[in-house]
């Protein structure tokens, strides 16, 4: 069986790391900046990825002890900053850019397992590709590889509020605990296996 790793940008794990805690919204999975995404949505988009996983032979187990709901909700969070920051500096993406950006591999094998490991679905891609190409092009706005810090900077501003049900932030994503949160018990403290 194929394998393949979380792709996990700087910038995402600097957002993920920097997200506040208030009050969520009733039915909300998380809510960034100024989009909601609902539970509902998070659950039909990880069937869709799931099945798209196993239409290319792979299971949960590729993702390297990610649970696909937090892979899923890891890519909402950045499709949504990323089609925020594009909105506010005035980007402008062609399809023809978005399907070059869908034909890339990556660092994988084909761009479908490319798309996979970024937790994209088969129904969600033009949406990512539309985030990637924009974030990219943003970049270049900015100064080109020295714009990288400032294009940091403004993926990180826009913070997310996740909903408390999926436990607290991992605060340290290592190879052995890759997940984006640890459980935190019973009363709101991080649980031994989490920790450990």
């Amino acid at each position: 069986m194929k394998s393949i790793r979380v792709a996990v940008a700087a910038a995402a794990v600097a957002m993920a790391l920097t997200a506040c805690s208030s009050p969520m919204q009733a039915g909300a999975a998380a809510v960034v900046g100024k989009e909601r995404i609902s539970t509902s949505e998070l659950n039909e988009d990880t069937q869709a990825y799931l099945a798209a996983l196993k239409r290319a032979n792979l299971d949960e187990s590729a993702l390297g002890g990610v649970p696909a709901t937090q892979v899923v909700l890891q890519r909402l969070v950045n499709v949504s900053v990323s089609r925020q920051l594009v909105e506010r500096y005035n980007v402008q993406v062609s399809e023809s850019e978005v399907d070059a950006a869908l034909r890339d591999p990556g660092q994988f094998e084909s761009p479908e397992i490319n798309l996979l490991a970024n937790g994209v679905t088969p129904s969600d891609a033009r949406d990512y590709g539309r985030a990637i190409v924009g974030l990219s092009k943003l970049q270049q706005q900015f100064g080109g590889q020295a714009g990288q810090q400032r294009l940091t900077q403004e993926f990180i501003s826009i913070r997310p509020v996740f909903s408390p049900r999926y436990g607290e932030l991992n605060p340290q994503r290592t190879q052995e605990n890759p997940a984006l949160f640890v459980d935190t018990g019973r009363f709101g403290k991080i649980t031994q296996q989490a920790q450990g």
